[in-house]
């Protein structure tokens, strides 16, 4: 009896770390995507949310956010993805995620 809960355990640590690394692949992928030249952040955020419903499911894509900051004095493109994963068991509260990309600007010569 005292398995079952350690294995659940276990499932859901593997599946947090998935959705996690998805969703920080996905974010830098959006911001590398945003930061060209013929590009803007918004493209990037949409280009993140489409890599994220195509890798894990379309609940993880709703909040995402995308900006143009100044990071070491550098133009960055910036990707925010916030995520709740679900607990696998009936009970239990879902683990709150959020990650970020980067992606420096583009700039014409």
């Amino acid at each position: 009896m005292v398995l079952v809960p350690l294995v659940l355990g276990l499932i859901q640590v593997g599946l947090v770390m998935h959705v996690r690394n998805t969703l920080a692949a996905a974010a830098t992928e959006g911001a590398r995507y945003g930061a060209n030249i013929d590009r803007s952040p918004a493209e990037g955020a949409a280009r993140t949310r489409e890599q994220v419903r195509g890798a894990v499911a379309d609940r993880f894509a709703h909040d995402v956010s995308a900006s143009s900051e100044t990071v070491g004095g550098v133009p960055t493109v910036v990707v925010r993805v916030r995520a709740v994963v679900p607990p696998l068991g009936l009970w239990g509260p879902g683990v709150g995620l959020s990650v970020t990309g980067h992606g420096v600007q583009e700039t014409a010569p």
